[in-house]
């Protein structure tokens, strides 16, 4: 627990570190209602982004990185076979995945880079002018190698926590960061409160529904549908095995968070391609077009609420077919001479397993969509009657906040018992 402290304190150090040549004191977002791509990354990185600090890029490149290698995994037979090579195989796609989160990381720098370029962010001489020549090169590697090394540098301390600490390394970097903005959080809420009229009741409303929302989460992480099992009794030697009833448990949250990390991860891509260019009205309406593509993947489009709502149950599907076969589940339970009440071993057992795996998985998807997209549709309703409310802690934030506290309580119960056994053994 306290190797986790202190890789949350670097993180947290490191998210304060002004980077050279950039001049973000004030920040990105100066509207503090903003509810839009940008307001996004500062409060999934702990408000690194909106300064442009040393992890400004934040754990996201290696999030990035792996949801593409995973993908390829299924479409290239050679990723396919390492993945199934055992445990050698594993450790050369964690590397692969590393190298790729490596190269995402340079092009998102190097895309935040013109960003804050475009926007007057980078520091000039001594006379006012901006940089030129052999010293704008050298400026643009030096900012671009910082932030590049800053998500690197994350991806390793998400690895150490893993091997040395509690949890999971890259929940935990993510939790560090949303949990950072609660103040100002708190603060946005006080201040609509503070505006009056109308404003009051859509704050309270706002402060309940995010209460009820963590509550929901709590309830559905702990749901389950549970396949009854049937051993036979079998003699081996002298003693007799089997006999009882069990059942497997099947999670209805059975992905966790991952869904909605990784669909909030890919609709982050084409803002990121945004930002290396400056596009600005023309005859030919060329421009135009694309501002218009661009804006679509801002928070508050709805085709951007759809395209989120179909990604989480798309990568639902996607995680719950890796996790879990049930050709293998069936095989496993008519080798150890059991059998589902009521079904035939073989593949009706493998047809049965399937049909519940598909509806409890777009169940489970459903429910991470309503709390995912609540405070999007929220804002959206709010702002029809001109009183618009932003939940600046979004869906996506609460579910990784939730879902991280609940599975590092189950890993800390896992170790104490542990050691309650270990020490009642000697």
């Amino acid at each position: 627990m306290l190797y986790t402290a202190l890789i949350i304190l670097i993180f947290r150090i490191g998210a304060a570190l002004p980077v050279p040549f950039t001049d973000l004191a004030d920040g990105l977002i100066t509207d503090p209602d903003a509810n839009n791509f940008m307001a996004y990354l500062s409060m999934m990185t702990g408000d690194a982004f909106n300064y442009g600090t040393l992890f400004a890029m934040s754990i996201t490149p290696y999030i990035n990185a792996s949801i593409i290698i995973q993908l390829l995994t299924v479409a290239i037979p050679a990723l396919e076979r390492l993945a199934k090579e055992g445990e050698e195989g594993r450790k050369k796609l964690s590397a692969i995945t590393r190298y790729s989160a490596v190269a995402l990381a340079a092009l998102q720098s190097t895309a935040y880079y013109f960003f804050i370029r475009s926007q007057g962010y980078l520091s000039v001489s001594a006379d006012g002018a901006a940089y030129t020549g052999f010293f704008a090169v050298f400026q643009a590697l030096v900012i671009i190698l910082c932030y590049t090394a800053g998500a690197t540098l994350l991806m390793w301390l998400g690895e150490q926590i893993n091997e040395k600490g509690i949890g999971n390394g890259i929940s935990i970097i993510l939790f560090a960061g949303i949990v950072s903005r609660m103040p100002t959080t708190l603060y946005n809420l006080w201040s609509y409160v503070n505006r009056g009229g109308a404003y009051i009741p859509l704050a309270i409303i706002a402060i309940v529904s995010m209460l009820l929302m963590i509550a929901f989460i709590v309830w559905m992480d702990n749901a389950e549908r549970r396949i009854p099992v049937q051993y036979a009794k079998r003699v081996v030697g002298r003693k007799m095995y089997g006999g009882q009833n069990t059942h497997i448990p099947i999670k209805v949250n059975m992905c966790g968070v991952l869904p909605v990390i990784f669909a909030s991860s890919i609709l982050s891509l084409p803002p990121t391609i945004q930002m290396f260019v400056t596009l600005e009205p023309d005859e030919s309406g060329w421009d135009a077009f694309w501002q218009g593509f661009f804006d679509i993947f801002q928070t508050t489009h709805w085709a951007y609420v759809i395209m989120y709502f179909l990604l989480i149950i798309f990568f639902a599907y996607f995680y719950a077919a890796i996790q879990y076969n049930p050709i293998e589940m069936a095989n496993n339970i008519r080798r150890n001479s059991g059998a589902i009440p009521g079904i035939r071993p073989g593949k009706p057992t493998s047809d049965y397993i399937a049909k519940i795996l598909h509806k409890i998985t777009l169940l489970g998807a459903l429910l991470l969509s309503v709390v995912a997209l609540y405070p999007l549709l929220f804002s959206q309703i709010t702002a029809l009657f001109d009183k618009q409310v932003n939940l600046t802690m979004g869906g996506t934030s609460v579910i990784i906040m939730v879902g991280v506290a609940l599975e590092t309580v189950k890993q800390l119960e896992s170790q104490m018992m542990m050691r309650h056994y270990k020490g009642f053994l000697d």
